[in-house]
């Protein structure tokens, strides 16, 4: 197989994939947390082990859309940050941000910071604070940035405060 071959193969997979995680997002913001992988499986038009061959399983699709929405909040959160402000007004630019991207989508925000309680039975297992803790990890050391230097995550704090209300443990 020739390297246009493959590079044309690659850009087709990157295409299917933002397909199904638009369909993906179509469901938590109508399902939220209880969003399935059957019910994004049949909004994107596909069985299920196709879903699981792009993402491996809920965490794998999980962790993309995790990264896929935190992304675009930092962005966000980013030029809030970087606004020609005092400190203050910056810390507090950055907090009205990351509550309005909660209030426009509250489904995303249920779905990626609280499961659904008793879960799908394939979700058993789903750890929703291992894949949480890192984006929120991210953009507390960006506020930590902004407020006093470099962040020292060791607490619940930064979790709580964001939401999630995890172990706050590094590493």
């Amino acid at each position: 197989m020739d390297t246009t071959q493959r590079t044309d193969q690659q850009r087709s997979a990157d295409r299917r994939r933002r397909e199904l995680l638009e369909a993906a997002d179509r469901v938590v913001l109508r399902d939220g947390p209880q969003a399935s992988m059957n019910a994004i499986a049949a909004e994107a038009g596909i069985t299920k082990p196709i879903l699981y061959r792009h993402f491996g399983d809920k965490g794998g699709l999980y962790a993309a859309l995790a990264k896929r929405h935190t992304d675009a909040l930092l962005d966000s959160l980013r030029a809030a940050l970087d606004a020609p402000a005092d400190r203050r007004e910056r810390v507090e630019a950055t907090l009205d941000t990351y509550l309005a991207a909660i209030e426009a989508r509250p489904q995303v925000y249920r779905f990626l910071m609280h499961p659904a309680e008793g879960g799908q039975a394939g979700d058993q297992g789903f750890d929703v604070g291992k894949h949480s803790a890192p984006l929120l990890r991210r953009m507390g050391e960006e506020l930590a940035q902004v407020i006093d230097g470099p962040a020292r995550i060791s607490g619940p704090g930064v979790s709580s405060w964001l939401g999630c209300g995890g172990t706050g443990s590094s590493g």
